[in-house]
């Protein structure tokens, strides 16, 4: 990873983890969370940083699976907020910033959702203008708990390995070959 190209507010995230490695897990917790909530997801680079925790995960010898259940649970419990907000808001929440500010993210999150049902909120869970969309639209649709929250869990564990995992299969193998 070029760390000359990462923002400024990434490469101290991933500072402050290398330097604290206990703080990694609920770190991780954090930006997951931050990344599957509603409006949070507009406001917070996440992903590129959860990236960057993947390569430190094999740089830095942290254990894989602490943070990888952090990002996971961090990513189940936004949407299930974010989905309780559109079950209990769903009138309000096209008049509230950002959504006002992005009048397009709510109705393709609820075309989205209504075309693709439980298969969407996983499917969601990994097209990032979306990720915090769907579960919303999901709560507004007024969608059964149980499919949602089926769909939620096991995409968010799904993502977690997706996100995390590249960055430390790369790390390791680039150090395998150079050494």
């Amino acid at each position: 990873m070029d760390q000359a190209q990462l923002p400024a507010f990434a490469q101290v995230v991933l500072d402050v983890m290398k330097a604290h490695q206990a703080w990694a897990a609920p770190i991780v917790f954090a930006l997951a969370f931050a990344e599957s909530l509603a409006f949070v997801a507009l406001l917070v680079p996440a992903t590129v940083i959860l990236w960057g925790v993947g390569a430190l995960i094999g740089a830095a010898g942290l254990d894989f699976w602490p943070i990888w259940f952090a990002a996971g649970l961090g990513a189940a419990l936004g949407d299930w907020l974010s989905y309780w907000l559109g079950l209990h808001y769903h009138a309000q929440i096209a008049r509230m910033w950002p959504i006002r500010n992005y009048p397009e993210l709510l109705p393709r999150g609820h075309r989205f959702f209504e075309k693709w049902g439980a298969l969407g909120v996983f499917g969601g869970r990994f097209v990032g203008p979306l990720r915090a969309a769907v579960p919303l639209a999901a709560g507004a649709c007024e969608m059964p708990r149980t499919p949602f929250q089926i769909a939620n869990w096991t995409s968010a564990f799904a993502w977690a390995t997706t996100t995390l995992t590249p960055g430390m299969i790369g790390v390791d193998w680039l150090t395998n070959r150079l050494g």
